[in-house]
């Protein structure tokens, strides 16, 4: 009786779960609370369906790390693991790309932009009249160096994880993180010295739509590499299963990488006057 219920596959079957219900009931509120909230109406039931949302992944997550640790992340299923994050890293490459598209399409044909716009007048020509660009060979280009260096340490820590060097993991994790963190202060440095608003013309709106969401993923990539170093401290990951830390990884290098096509198209390509002094 035992062997005829004995696993005979390198498959994980999950077992019955709460997650996926109550996360898609947290992501429901949350979305109604936001629609609400921009309304007018009040703001908290949008914030209760956003925690509802973190305590579900944060749970849910848990979870998966709970699998592996019992061995259930075999070699068949890492790889498929692997596949659903690659997968996601693709649908996020369609989400910049929309924000690229609504960027070329006003910066190309700013004659269009000019008739049809409600906001302001581009006055044919982009970036539209009266409008002061950031200079790219200043804040803008260090972020750019900042989020490189990130990359190189990042992939320092994978290697160092490869080779079972715990302390050059840690440093290295480190200085990811760090530089993370330094990188969002100097956005925010740049958008509080921006000469142009969100909502005062076309030229704002497609650049605080694309930095800003590339500065929300920059966010998002510091913490998932702060969870993976704690994990580091608590014992987890080995040169042969560490699928957490390579996500955290792989989601790094396309934040790095996406920075630096907006850098090239908006800040150096749609700088305007500034590019043209240097």
């Amino acid at each position: 009786m035992a062997d005829a219920h004995a696993k005979h596959h390198d498959y994980h079957l999950v077992d019955p779960s709460p997650w996926p219900f109550l996360a898609s009931m947290a992501a429901f509120v949350m979305a109604v609370g936001a629609v609400l909230w921009m309304h007018g109406h009040t703001p908290w039931i949008g914030l209760a369906g956003f925690a509802g949302v973190l305590y579900t992944a944060i749970a849910w997550w848990r979870d998966v790390i709970k699998e592996a640790h019992a061995g259930f992340h075999t070699r068949v299923v890492q790889i498929h693991m692997r596949y659903g994050m690659i997968l996601f890293i693709a649908s996020e490459v369609m989400f910049f790309v929309a924000w690229f598209w609504a960027y070329f399409d006003v910066a190309l044909f700013p004659n269009e932009a000019h008739q049809f716009q409600r906001l302001e007048a581009t006055g044919g020509v982009w970036p539209p009249t009266g409008i002061q660009t950031f200079d790219p060979w200043h804040l803008p280009l260090v972020n750019t160096l900042i989020l490189l260096t990130s990359g190189t340490t990042v992939t320092w820590a994978h290697h160092a994880l490869l080779h079972g060097d715990r302390r050059s993991l840690k440093i290295a994790l480190w200085l990811t993180i760090g530089l993370g963190a330094l990188f969002s202060v100097f956005q925010a440095v740049e958008y509080s010295e921006a000469a142009f608003k969100f909502s005062e013309n076309i030229y704002g709106a497609t650049f605080f739509m694309a930095t800003g969401f590339h500065g929300f993923h920059v966010i998002v990539g510091t913490i998932f590499l702060a969870v993976c170093l704690a994990r580091v401290y608590a014992g987890h990951f080995t040169p042969k299963q560490h699928f957490g830390f390579e996500a955290a990884a792989w989601y790094w290098h396309f934040v790095d990488v996406v920075w630096l096509f907006l850098f090239a198209a908006i800040y150096v390509w749609g700088a305007g006057a500034h590019a043209a002094a240097h």
